[in-house]
């Protein structure tokens, strides 16, 4: 059984807790998933199981949220479920203020993770040595941000905004929230999180945990935004042994390998391969081999 779910992750669990159910609801050992959540947010978990757990790696990497933003309110973890550092009322706080800033946090940034987040610095998960008390200096990422734009402002002594957001991979919710609340002065945390998109997968075709078991999605199906190459038979054969093939290709990259079947008239998904500035298509990952 090889395929992709597209599921909706439920508030609490973490995105493990996710895996393992689903294991346990296929009977499978190798389950994977794609952009991890944090247990407080809730949305599209793209799931791969199987043989598909080694495309993951090959997915879109861009993703969307719909998030709530509360000022006026900083935590350890940059989001209501940690420790409260400071809370003081700022109801002088405008939408208009928060128009003039938004701009900050669109396009290519620079962006510091959270404390509390599962990035690796010396070796060690920051959230660990958040824990265990130590000083730490975190580095800035690149991340880059393609969209953000206001659904709502709720004025009051806690002012809550709610946005939608477009980004690449990498990018941290909660450093947004942070990070707008530092440059208005008001502090701020992110209340809720919802991702609406990730790698292709969207919210109204997502399943839950209860309605699964159910169909998996064909695994190419989720790499359409790489381009094809189409191999004859022999020529096939010869990638899916670990050979280099030269292709007069203007192209290069990424891409999705196909067999044409003469016979049958169709064509077959092989696997990953890139084609080398030099014109050469050199195999990736053969996910079915002839």
């Amino acid at each position: 059984m090889d395929g992709f779910l597209n599921l909706n992750k439920p508030f609490g669990l973490t995105s493990h807790d996710c895996v393992a159910k689903v294991r346990r609801i296929y009977g499978l050992k190798k389950v994977g998933h794609a952009g991890t959540l944090d247990p407080a947010a809730t949305g599209i978990l793209p799931i791969a199981l199987g043989r598909a757990t080694r495309l993951l790696q090959y997915l879109r990497q861009d993703k969307a949220y719909h998030a709530t933003i509360r000022f006026g309110v900083t935590t350890a973890t940059d989001d209501l479920e940690g420790e409260i550092l400071t809370q003081q009322a700022v109801s002088h706080l405008s939408l208009e203020q928060i128009q003039e800033k938004l701009p900050l946090f669109q396009g290519v940034i620079q962006q510091i993770p959270p404390n509390y987040s599962a990035i690796q610095v010396q070796g060690k998960r920051l959230y660990d040595l958040a824990r265990s008390g130590q000083a730490i200096e975190v580095p800035a990422r690149t991340v880059e941000i393609y969209d953000l734009k206001i659904l709502d402002f709720r004025a009051g002594d806690f002012p809550e905004l709610d946005l939608a957001i477009a980004c690449g991979s990498g990018t941290y919710i909660r450093s947004i929230a942070r990070d707008l609340g530092g440059q208005l002065g008001t502090g701020a945390t992110l209340a809720k999180l919802l991702r609406t998109e990730s790698s292709g997968f969207e919210l109204k075709e997502s399943a839950t945990l209860e309605e699964l078991p159910g169909p998996l999605i064909e695994p190419e199906a989720v790499l359409l935004h790489l381009p094809e190459v189409v191999l004859e038979s022999a020529i096939a054969k010869r990638w899916c042994q670990g050979q280099k093939i030269a292709l007069e290709l203007e192209r290069s990259g990424i891409v999705r390998v196909k067999r044409e079947h003469s016979v049958e008239r169709s064509l077959r998904f092989l696997g990953i391969g890139e084609i080398r500035a030099d014109g050469v298509l050199v195999p990736q990952m053969v996910y079915e081999p002839i």
